[in-house]
């Protein structure tokens, strides 16, 4: 009977699991809709498979194309379109371009506050297809506009669409509106579509300069059927430094909003298979359902002030979608639990059920258990990068075969805690053995109630496992009947963080995955009445031999494939001041396109100026010195140079007779700029501009840029050391040079400077 308990409350577990991810995103159904009331699946495809055929980076052929597509688009529903062309520039990133926007606006019934939809159409340099970054944003705005605006009903507040440009580039699009734009100043809330995946459960991020209250229950008045969102990312979100276009809005113009953004399929950000068929299907409909019901309540809701003096904590809940609570609960929460904690142990000592030495004896093998958990899942992923050096290629860390290392890694952990627990499956007193998790998860919530509010709902397993523990002290049942028993009351916990688990390696990349294993540590301490048993048993043998099934699968899946591409990379870096030249790699592990340029004389290592501003900071590996073609470099013009007082002033322009994606402007000393400005546009509002050294500009050449005109001012003994960086996409289409093209199996590394020919030389100021 024990072994029949035993496998029911594994039955209740594994079926908590498949629902807290089902209800998470909605399923996929290839039926055709026919109403022309209802968001059709096929017509969002449909526009992306046209946008999403090739690259369209601000400055491509294509990205003109894309934009032309979107504005016939939106006209052909009746819209009138702008293109907003800026300027813009961001601190921050050190970026700037000129934008080219696509608005429209849809006239509401009263004069109130506007409601903004916003994505971003550019995808990535220079590979990305960008059929998820952000094509999924643009057609889920093209055809749920269609569709509101097909029902043809009042509605009170105007409607803004921005499809913003260069967000990719350092959120510039984004930037040129706010500090530009006079609807600017109309706008109350602003909803934004985005993606760091391909796939997987869409997320709520709410971004307030305030607080959360009225921003939360107004989205649960608009009455999502899958709002996946949690506190804790909202409280992580707030404290790291953010990037999407949403900020811009937050940081620079007060307004709030919500991000609804993708993270599953990590491995396909920002690549060459950001592609039209690799998009999740479920994914895109989710993003279909947060449009729907959120666009129809807040284009006739009150958007004057969204603002809020409290936070709510708030979780995906069993049967109630998202349950919250304000933050100011936390405390006495906390307090309740300590008190209950404490009277249960008054009663379980008195009537025998706790004892000092069981309570010890548990409390330390729980403590073994997740330093082990965290220790091993944190050593092994580290011995895997050894045993697989490819991977290190991948460089935001979530590798093709990561589901089923996270897969892996779960079983190894339920073996690891399996298997500890033998050290205690004979002790008589069980109730002992939940004291111990009990008393880490009550000084973690200190901890949350501290520094991290966000994570308040982690009180919620503490309460479900005292309830455990009132009835293992005050009722004497079965064990048979305590085992489901106690199950069935844990299943809000499993409910909450079985998604958590998975959730921080594929948004974080599998370095996360010791986090994941503390969890699975943490959540079994709660449930140990769960797993206890007084003789090894059937379940360890069974986690024990998945473990080793998923990690046999997953290094089977190790390699690359035509789905699943080896990332590689090749640029030519020439210096026009000392005529020299390189080939250059970004590349741990070399493979036959990069052998074909480094060979046994490659050096390992970096060259000094010729790396450009990358979001990794990623080094060259290996370079070799090679034939210097003397490409023509970028023409400087200096059209002022004077002194007055004790500042010098400077006027240059940058031009050149071929294309040229991006101009990078390196310092060697530090640097202060007084009145900086890119193509007559001031640089941080006009306020002195400085840096150590390093990189502090970098202007992408959109598709009208002919020429890159910077002008400033520096006190008179300031010596400017500047180099130029002159950067274009075209390493394997020059005429220049004869490089055998990579497999189908290989694609360009993401996220770094690729496939390009880089100029370097020093300005003469």
């Amino acid at each position: 009977m024990k072994a029949f308990s035993s496998l029911v409350s594994v039955l209740i577990i594994l079926g908590v699991i498949v629902w807290s991810f089902s209800d998470l995103k909605p399923t996929f159904s290839p039926e055709k809709i026919e109403s022309k009331t209802e968001f059709s699946i096929n017509n969002a495809l449909y526009h992306l498979k046209n946008i999403s055929k090739e690259t369209h980076y601000t400055g491509s052929k294509n990205h003109k194309e894309v934009q032309h597509y979107i504005v016939n688009e939106l006209q052909k529903m009746g819209l009138e379109t702008e293109i907003q062309t800026q300027t813009a520039i961001n601190k921050k990133w050190f970026a700037a371009t000129t934008a080219e926007n696509i608005l429209a606006r849809i006239k509401g019934s009263e004069n109130g506050k506007a409601l903004m939809l916003l994505t971003h159409y550019d995808s990535n340099p220079h590979s990305s297809l960008g059929a998820s970054d952000a094509g999924s944003g643009v057609v889920t705005i093209l055809e749920g506009i269609r569709v509101f605006l097909e029902k043809n009903k009042q509605h009170k507040n105007d409607i803004i669409i921005l499809i913003s440009d260069a967000e990719e580039l350092g959120l510039l699009g984004a930037q040129a509106f706010v500090d530009t734009h006079p609807w600017t100043n109309d706008i109350g809330l602003v909803l934004n579509f985005e993606a760091r995946g391909s796939g997987g459960p869409s997320y709520m991020l709410m971004e307030t300069n305030g607080k959360n209250s009225k921003l939360l229950s107004e989205f649960m008045a608009a009455k999502p059927n899958y709002p996946a969102a949690n506190s804790l990312m909202y409280s992580i979100y707030k404290k790291l430094p953010n990037d999407t276009d949403l900020t811009v809005f937050r940081e620079n113009a007060d307004i709030n909003g919500f991000n609804f953004a993708f993270i599953g399929d990590h491995f396909d950000y920002h690549t060459a298979q950001d592609s039209y068929d690799r998009l999740d299907r479920e994914t895109l409909l989710h993003q279909a359902d947060y449009f729907t019901s959120t666009v129809n309540y807040f284009s006739n809701s009150d958007l004057t002030n969204l603002n809020s003096d409290e936070d709510f904590v708030y979780v995906n809940f069993p049967f109630v979608k998202l349950a919250s609570y304000p933050f100011s609960w936390g405390s006495n929460m906390l307090i309740g639990a300590i008190l209950i904690f404490l009277l249960l142990l008054f009663f379980g000592f008195k009537k025998r059920k706790l004892s000092l030495k069981g309570i010890l004896k548990g409390f330390g093998i729980f403590i073994l258990a997740v330093i082990l958990c965290g220790g091993i899942s944190f050593g092994l992923w580290k011995l895997l990068l050894i045993i697989h050096p490819q991977y290190k290629d991948i460089l935001h860390g979530f590798t093709y075969n990561g589901y089923q290392y996270i897969t892996a890694f779960v079983f190894l952990n339920l073996w690891v805690l399996f298997k500890v627990n033998k050290f205690i499956y004979k002790h008589e007193k069980s109730t002992d053995l939940i004291i111990g998790p009990i008393v880490i998860w009550l000084v973690i919530n200190c901890f949350i109630n501290a520094y991290l509010k966000g994570a308040g709902f982690f009180i919620i397993p503490v309460f479900a496992a005292l309830v455990i523990l009132a009835i293992a002290i005050f009722m004497n049942l079965e064990e048979k009947a305590k085992r489901i028993l106690f199950t069935i009351i844990s299943i809000p916990t499993i409910y909450i963080f079985a998604p958590l688990i998975k959730m921080f390696p594929v948004g974080l990349g599998l370095k996360i995955l010791f986090v994941s294993g503390v969890l699975i540590a943490l959540v079994f301490g709660l449930m140990i009445f769960t797993f206890h048993q007084k003789k090894t048993f059937w379940m360890q043998k069974v986690v024990g031999l998945c473990a080793i099934i998923f990690f046999v699968l997953a290094t089977y899946n190790s390699g690359f494939s035509v789905d699943k591409k080896k990332p590689n990379s090749l640029v030519y870096i020439q210096n026009s001041d000392d005529k020299t030249a390189f080939f250059a790699t970004y590349d741990t592990n070399l493979d036959s396109y990069t052998k074909q340029i480094f060979d046994k004389n490659a050096t390992e290592g970096s060259i000094a100026n010729a790396e450009t501003k990358s979001k990794y900071n990623t080094r060259f590996t290996y370079h070799k010195k090679t034939e210097f073609k003397n490409i023509p470099s970028a023409y400087v013009e200096t059209e002022l140079d004077t002194v007055i007082g004790n500042k010098r002033f400077v006027e240059i322009t940058i031009s050149s007779n071929r294309k040229v994606n991006k101009f990078e402007f390196i310092t060697k000393n530090k640097l202060k700029l007084h009145q900086f400005k890119v193509n007559d546009v001031l640089v941080n509002d006009g306020k002195i501009y400085e840096i150590k050294n390093g990189t502090f500009l970098i202007y992408h050449l959109a598709n009208q840029d002919k020429e890159v005109t910077l002008s400033f001012s520096v006190l008179n003994e300031d010596k400017l050391d500047i180099i130029l960086n002159e950067i274009s996409y075209d390493l394997l289409e020059n005429d220049h040079f004869t490089i055998t093209p990579r497999t189908e199996e290989m694609m360009p590394i993401p996220f770094v400077t690729n496939d390009a020919i880089i100029i370097s030389k020093k300005l003469k100021l």
